[in-house]
């Protein structure tokens, strides 16, 4: 028969295959579903590296001549570079590229390493350490801040036991990328000498520095090798308390040594005295938790949240572990809030579908395509690395409209076909043989609309590539689905129907109800209409004025890049005067956090000054 040349004939002959084509993209698409990642946004990793340089004691200004721009003469010659900004503060130096974001991470870090290898000549010889870098993406917010506090323990031992205990065990777990240390304080000693005596004894500040660098350091001490045996030489000379500094011989002076403890002293502190944190008012060390790209937010949150009480037992009983911030309850709310969206539209989208049909059968062939289309496309998410965000599923609500179209318009035809005295499986024959062509093209030109999308480039390009997607990928689901399952379906379970008094009572009530409806609205059209074309010269008047009134309103409407979210965090910056003290900046942060803290809708606050640790 000629009438079964077409895309669907071989899928309406075999309804068994083909009704195993549509359970396997129904569970491909439920696999999909639980694999994929859950996010606000799309994933859009900047190409971006982070530089920390130590210098303590030294000065912003000194830290920006001597350390930032060097360096920044370097890293400018770098190809591909698009934004480079720096701050010099107290002591550090921290300086942040960002690449153009075709480039490739790891070939810029080669760049970055070859510019700091250049740079070294003209750094100073004293700095701690090289300068370090550290991929970052600035874009991505941490997903949970915890909060260490203790009343009988020092801030020393808090940050140890948050940086060897805590931070180590929370690097390790499934989904965490990166775990930055707020307001730490690392114990060290400080050495205090007082210039006048120093000058009494003829020294500087330079001959102090000189002998205390080679009296605390690790080397190698060698060995003892003798006929019979050989030893190799153990001693430890850090010295890692002050007392063990006092003692030490800076010079000589008439025959007498000149000791650290006659022209000073050395104390206990710790190793950058310009940084703290507070939380609720109290001393403490902030941890900052940001995921690993692609990762499950919610699931890493979990996971974190059920290992905590582990963590409690392992870390000293007089430090208090508490959660500061949780991303994951906004985020949450919004995909759970769209995800009802988009039931409820499946769902009206149904029931406009049962009324207009008025046909039990011919409403449950599309009531299956819909959701069998949103679920297929679920699993072409997965295997393209996207992730559950406010975009995609956005488009997949959007999507709900348009899917449905093929499989009605597949309906529609092979109704007709039935109408006009063909059996169900010829009518599904015809019909999708003469609208096999038009579901393609209609696929076809949907998809050609989303093109310009998928082209754009930029962070707004990287958002909305996700969102084009995975439209495309519904519509190519459910175009797939109409031309396979709903043919077949329509040839197994369509039948004549009249709507003589043969038919059902409930059947024969909903017909004339929703006719009656839908001829009393086509009535108004029809008196509207007319209205409409007597008076000519007014209709074009009003068209006129709608076009103002919507240019007026394009105009005046705020605009942004995304819409703005209530996350229920609020962050304030605080700046003063360049000449103010870290005490006196303290106690102006503490009187603003005492101010915050007061409100009672406000369950807590956290203040840090100084730049974090990694």
């Amino acid at each position: 028969m000629s009438f079964t040349e077409s895309i669907s004939a071989p899928f309406i002959s075999r309804p068994i295959a083909t009704s195993l084509l549509a359970i396997a993209v129904l569970l491909t698409g439920m696999l999909g579903y639980y694999s994929l990642p859950v996010s606000a946004l799309p994933e859009v990793d900047f190409p971006t590296l982070q530089i920390t340089t130590q210098l303590p004691g030294a000065s912003p200004d000194t830290v920006a001549s001597l350390i930032t721009t060097p360096l920044e003469q370097q890293f400018g010659q770098i190809s591909g570079l698009n934004l480079m900004t720096s701050t010099s503060s107290f002591g550090t130096s921290q300086i942040t590229l960002q690449f153009d974001l075709q480039r490739d991470i790891d070939a810029a870090a080669e760049d970055v390493q070859a510019a700091i290898n250049t740079a070294g000549g003209v750094l100073p010889r004293n700095l701690p350490y090289p300068p370090t870098y550290a991929k970052v993406n600035p874009a991505d917010q941490p997903i949970l801040t915890l909060a260490l506090t203790s009343d009988t323990l020092p801030i020393t031992r808090v940050d140890d036991a948050a940086d060897t205990i805590l931070a180590q065990r929370l690097a390790e777990m499934i989904g965490v990328g990166l775990v930055t240390i707020e307001g730490g304080q690392k114990p060290a000693v400080r050495v205090q000498v007082d210039p006048m005596r120093l000058a009494a004894y003829g020294l500087s500040l330079e001959d102090v520095r000189t002998v205390l660098t080679r009296t605390n350091v690790n080397q190698p001490k060698g060995s003892f090798d003798g006929p019979a045996q050989a030893y190799t030489i153990k001693a430890n000379d850090q010295l890692n308390a002050a007392e063990a500094y006092k003692p030490i011989i800076l010079a000589y002076r008439n025959g007498r040594p000149v000791r650290l403890s006659d022209v000073g002293t050395a104390i206990d502190g710790v190793e950058n005295a310009k940084t703290a944190a507070w939380y609720m008012g109290r001393p403490a060390v902030i941890l900052d938790i940001q995921r690993q790209p692609g990762a499950n937010i919610i699931q890493t949150v979990d996971r974190i949240r059920k290992e905590l009480p582990k963590i409690r037992k392992s870390i000293p009983a007089g430090i208090d572990l508490s959660i500061l911030a949780d991303r994951t309850e906004t985020i949450r709310a919004s995909v759970a809030d769209v995800q009802f969206t988009l039931v409820l539209t499946i769902g009206l989208v149904i029931l406009v579908i049962f009324m207009f049909l008025g046909k039990l059968w011919a409403t449950v062939i599309p009531g299956v395509a819909l959701p069998l289309s949103i679920v297929g496309t679920f699993g072409c998410m997965a295997l393209a690395g996207y992730s559950l965000d406010n975009l995609s599923l956005m488009s997949l609500t959007i999507a709900a409209g348009f899917v449905v179209d093929d499989a009605i318009v597949m309906i529609e035809n092979i109704v007709r076909f039935i109408e006009q005295g063909d059996s169900p499986l010829q009518a599904a024959y015809k019909g999708a043989k003469q609208i096999g062509f038009t579901i393609v093209s209609l696929t076809i030109s949907l998809v050609a609309v989303f093109i310009p999308l998928l082209f754009m480039s930029g962070i707004i390009g990287r958002l909305f590539r996700e969102f084009a997607m995975t439209l495309t990928f519904a519509i190519l689901v459910s175009a797939v689905i109409s031309l396979t399952l709903t043919p077949m379906m329509c040839s197994r379970l369509l039948k004549p129907e009249s709507h003589s008094k043969s038919s059902g009572i409930a059947h024969r009530l909903l017909y004339y109800l929703t006719e009656g409806f839908f001829k009393l609205m086509l009535a108004g059209y029809d008196w509207s209409l007319k209205i409409v074309l007597k008076a000519r010269a007014l209709t074009l008047a009003v068209a006129i004025a709608m076009l103002v009134i919507t240019i007026w309103l394009y105009m005046s409407v705020p605009k942004g890049f995304l819409p703005q979210q209530d996350t229920g965090l609020v962050v304030v910056t605080i700046d003063a005067d360049q000449s103010v003290s870290f005490e006196a900046m303290a106690t102006l942060q503490k009187r603003v956090a005492d101010i915050a803290q007061r409100d009672p809708d406000v369950q807590g606050v956290d203040s840090f000054i100084g730049a974090g640790d990694d």
